[in-house]
């Protein structure tokens, strides 16, 4: 029997028109956006499938929709393949993600999760908005290469990476200058800089507004302890207690998302079979950077 795992993605996966086709089959997709669109304030599903790109692609709305696009792309893998949910022996989620991951773990309800996701959007992008800031994704250059020029452009600001996805592929953060000025360096390197479609300066100090904002949310949120290993971003192994957890949550938002090692160590422990569930198919393809052997399906929305 396959040992699965299911990996959940974060922000930049979302796209104009996801869930449309989930929704327009699924009741239990239909009434996971109600019970968002009644929390939030807003139609949801609306806003997913319509857009504008630019509301959609905005902080305080990105997650929360792709968090419940996620968990609508669940019920649909409940619908066809229940065996493999009951298979699922680990699960991970990359940023945003992990929120997602330990929500399908047990150790939030779906309405807590939601609610905590939708208050981690709305301090991350106060925190955006008070220092402007920016992410390059920097591909076919090594992780030293990388470090050495965020070195370069640094220049008495933060830039540093911020998401070590697979080999030849960083997430690099900070001021908005400090990304300025890294772009040509990068290319005159031999590698490939885009610029990230994102708010502010994620997983870096520049975040610490919004790790405070959070601390009390986190330290009164209701957490039950997982029933399945759940992979912290911050750490790349098992979270522990709830205590552990909302420590956890919280550094994440200024520390560097650790995904390639958390899935060598997924590997490690013997997943040979893994589901990428939601938005996108940016998971898939860093796993195959990672082990091109392994089996990765998506369970799109």
């Amino acid at each position: 029997m396959p040992r699965v795992a299911f990996l959940f993605p974060g922000q930049g996966a979302q796209s104009v028109g996801m869930a449309r086709e989930l929704c327009a089959t699924l009741p239990q997709a239909r009434h996971l956006f109600a019970t968002a669109s009644a929390l939030l304030g807003y139609d949801l599903l609306e806003v997913c499938v319509n857009g504008p790109a630019e509301r959609l692609n905005s902080t305080v709305v990105s997650q929360p929709a792709l968090f419940t696009a996620s968990f609508a792309a669940l019920e649909a893998l409940k619908h066809n393949n229940p065996q493999v949910v009951e298979q699922c022996v680990a699960t991970a989620g990359l940023s945003l993600g992990e929120f997602t991951a330990l929500t399908f773990a047990g150790a939030l309800s779906f309405e807590e999760g939601l609610r905590l996701v939708q208050q981690r959007g709305q301090a991350m992008q106060a925190a955006a908005d008070e220092t402007p800031g920016g992410m390059v994704s920097v591909l076919m250059l090594e992780q030293a290469k990388v470090e050495e020029l965020c070195l370069a452009a640094r220049q008495n600001e933060i830039l540093q990476i911020a998401n070590f996805l697979c080999p030849g592929n960083y997430a690099v953060s900070g001021h908005r200058s400090a990304c300025d000025r890294l772009e040509p360096l990068v290319t005159q390197a031999g590698g490939r800089a885009v610029r990230l479609a994102v708010a502010g300066a994620f997983h870096t100090p520049l975040m610490k507004p919004a790790s405070e904002a959070l601390a009390g949310v986190f330290a009164s949120v209701t957490l039950a302890p997982p029933r399945l290993p759940v992979w912290s971003n911050v750490t790349a192994q098992p979270h522990g207690s709830p205590e552990e957890i909302r420590t956890l949550l919280q550094r994440q938002i200024t520390e560097p998302v650790r995904w390639e090692e958390t899935m060598r160590h997924l590997l490690a422990a013997g997943c040979d079979c893994f589901y990428e569930i939601g938005p996108g198919r940016v998971l898939a393809g860093l796993l195959k950077r990672i082990q091109r052997k392994v089996e990765c399906y998506n369970v799109s929305a």
